[in-house]
């Protein structure tokens, strides 16, 4: 006769086993080409998923260090690697949807996931015996090729950085650190999502429109009508509202209005305020830094990048700060001289810049965006793209309607490659939506890398904050959204055509002032009449660009880089100050700002391209003493590109060096190693330099 205790658990069981059943994380997946179902995920699934595989890299690591045999590495590094396959697919689903599209109930499961993936790494890392069986194998090299070698350096280094080597008070004070950072990475983000979504311009007179393209007007009255305010124009703080709009709008108490909304985000005393959240991260990153043995965040971060330490990060942005700031002076003077002509009786502010320097191109070349706009139609920019990636490495996009999305804008494509090798599957979502954070990145639903001898293919995602179609007119981009979705795409490039047998240390997971390489160096095909030929053409008529545009194009492709580059080092100084501090932040973050960017010699007229309190790449985004790496990756980019001005923008042999040493590559190899080897030399700043307009 069955005891009450034994019916309990078996009902238990039972209950369990069903709920397995139904959680699609916890069964195979059954989709086309393997993708996470999507259609099927529902919030209330992540925290079980999560559960077990957490229980599922414990059982591994336990079964690791209760190895009998001696530590080598197939038995302990490979098999720690290959511990989290679970916990690997649910996160690659649950992050990219906290950013793409989020809601409250999935922000609340956020919490405990942070809380909970925070202790369950440091359980890993501070792991005793599993430390001492790494320990082991690092000391006793075994011959490995140039990925085990790899991933053997980066497992120790990891565990030595995690905080293995310290003793039990120290990793309890660490402990409690990397738990509160998870937890105020997430409030920065949401408090962000919140100010962003929390502000509307409400124009209700046609006359506060003075000035504003037609585009630019329809998008105001869809946002309005989508708001319940017909008959009204509402813009945003998205960037393809806000930025148009101080770009075009002739009301200079409106553009004032929103610009000041636009750079006071999380910096209103209200309940989405960043300063608490900013000084505790600061303070935070550097005592883990100093418990650890580092003197700052800084030098926890560079050793691991090409740039080593501050001083390889100020050596760069120091050169290029004079020559820059500068020739934004001289920008501003021009502004200036033109607010006077006009009869203006006022000093240029930074929510004029953008008004006037358009005036300015118009007036000097002839070229107003809006010129170039119908040009740029969303859909041939991406087919345009397709093209460009066909022609230089062979490989093909075909859109794909029976794969499960995440969301209905997103659309799906299947890539091969020229032998016609199935490569991975890429989603793309394009525009704004108040469930989405702000800005572009490239996204892994799942890495590519070899498991049990067979390769296991990409999934990728591409998302982005476009202009939406109006009515009758689709989506037509400006050049720089244009040049975004190019850079976008770059990453996506080394994440499908890697050829790496560890996701750790495949695709785009390589030193932060290296991974944007790949994306930066499309950007220079974006631009080329050659490629415009694959995608720049007018949306109505089907007539391809003008040559007398593109001609306007490239006289004004210097234009305004003063302030561009000005403002995006300004964000980078910002970022080492915080990073490089030896001692807590205890004033106000908008104070130490201030100080930070007047030492400088900042003009006015500028600020910098992040303020502190809406600066999510250093703050939530991983771009901590790293967002110097943009410009870094600029220098690589610039002279990586004259390697096909060189031998023919779509040259099949430079393409054939590109892929093989740079995008199949991952993290393998030294980077400057495996620079030298597409390129034949080291990079050098004059390309950039020239670029620019500074030389």
């Amino acid at each position: 006769m069955k005891t009450l205790f034994s019916i309990l658990l078996i009902s238990i069981i039972c209950v369990v086993n069903s709920f397995a059943q139904d959680n699609p994380f916890l069964k195979p997946y059954d989709t086309p080409f393997n993708v996470p179902p999507f259609d099927k995920i529902k919030v209330e699934h992540y925290l079980p998923a999560f559960k077990e595989g957490i229980k599922q890299q414990e059982q591994t690591v336990e079964r690791i260090v209760s190895e009998k045999s001696i530590p080598g590495f197939s038995n302990t590094i490979e098999a720690l690697e290959n511990s989290d396959i679970l916990l690997s697919e649910v996160g690659g689903v649950f992050y990219n949807m906290r950013s793409a599209n989020t809601s409250p109930e999935l922000q609340e499961v956020s919490k405990e996931v942070a809380t909970m993936m925070s202790r369950h790494s440091d359980n890993i890392l501070l792991n005793k015996r599993l430390f001492e069986k790494i320990k082991y194998v690092y000391e006793n090299k075994e011959p490995l090729n140039v990925e085990q070698a790899k991933l053997l350096k980066d497992t120790y280094d990891k565990f030595v950085k995690g905080g293995a080597g310290l003793d039990g008070a120290k990793q309890a004070r660490l402990r409690e650190i990397n738990e509160k950072l998870s937890l105020l990475g997430l409030k920065f983000g949401d408090n962000l999502l919140a100010e962003t979504n929390g502000f509307k311009l409400v124009i209700e007179s046609k006359d506060d429109l003075a000035g504003l393209p037609q585009s630019l007007i329809d998008a105001g009255a869809e946002t309005a009508k989508k708001l319940g305010m017909g008959g009204k124009w509402v813009y945003t703080l998205s960037n393809p509202s806000v930025m148009p709009f101080l770009q075009y709008s002739a009301k200079r108490e409106l553009r004032e209005k929103i610009w000041r909304a636009y750079m006071s985000r999380g910096n209103s005393g209200n309940a989405n305020d960043n300063n608490e959240v900013i000084k505790e991260i600061v303070s935070l990153r550097l005592e883990r830094a100093n418990l650890l043995g580092y003197k700052t965040h800084a030098d926890f971060v560079l050793e691991d990048n090409m740039a080593k330490n501050a001083a390889g990060v100020y050596g760069l942005i120091d050169k290029l700060w004079k020559p820059s700031i500068e020739t934004a002076k001289r920008e501003a003077a021009d502004i200036q001289a033109m607010i006077d002509k006009e009869g203006g009786s006022f000093k240029l502010q930074p929510w004029d810049w953008r008004y006037y320097t358009e005036k300015i191109r118009k007036e000097k070349y002839d070229l107003d965006e809006e010129m170039l706009k119908p040009y740029f139609e969303l859909n041939n920019v991406r087919n345009g793209i397709f093209t460009l990636a066909n022609k230089l490495f062979g490989i093909t996009f075909t859109e794909r309607t029976d794969v499960p999305k995440y969301h209905e804008e997103a659309r799906t494509f299947e890539v091969k490659d020229e032998d016609g090798s199935y490569i991975g599957i890429f989603y793309l979502d394009m525009h704004p939506r108040a469930s989405k954070r702000g800005g572009a990145w490239m996204n892994n639903y799942r890495d590519q890398y070899v498991l049990n001898g067979k390769n296991v293919n990409p999934i990728i995602g591409v998302v982005c904050n476009f202009t939406r179609p109006t009515g009758d007119t689709p989506a037509l981009l400006t050049f720089d959204e244009a040049e975004t979705f190019f850079h976008e795409f770059g990453h996506s490039l080394q994440g499908f055509l890697s050829k790496c047998s560890y996701k750790s240390t495949s695709g785009t997971n390589v030193s932060r002032d290296y991974v944007e390489l790949p994306s930066q160096i499309m950007e220079n095909w974006a631009s080329e009449p050659a490629v415009m030929d694959f995608y720049a053409k007018h949306y109505k008529t089907g007539e391809m660009i003008p040559k007398v545009l593109l001609e306007k194009m490239d006289r004004s492709s210097k234009f305004n880089q003063g302030f561009a580059t000005t403002e995006y080092l300004a964000a980078s100084y910002l970022d080492m100050a915080f990073y490089t501090r030896t001692s807590a932040l205890t004033e106000k973050p908008g104070d130490f700002e201030e100080k930070v960017l007047n030492d400088l010699g900042l003009i006015p007229e500028i600020i910098s391209r992040y303020k502190s309190t809406y600066f999510n790449h250093i703050f939530n985004s991983g771009y901590s003493a790293g967002y110097y790496s943009y410009i870094w990756s600029q220098v690589l980019d610039a002279d990586a590109f004259q390697a096909f001005v060189e031998n023919g923008l779509f040259d099949k042999k430079t393409a054939s060096l590109y892929r093989k040493n740079i995008l199949e590559k991952g993290a393998n190899g030294d980077p400057m190693e495996n620079y030298i080897k597409f390129r034949g030399k080291e990079p050098s700043i004059d390309a950039l330099m020239k670029r620019k307009g500074m030389k």
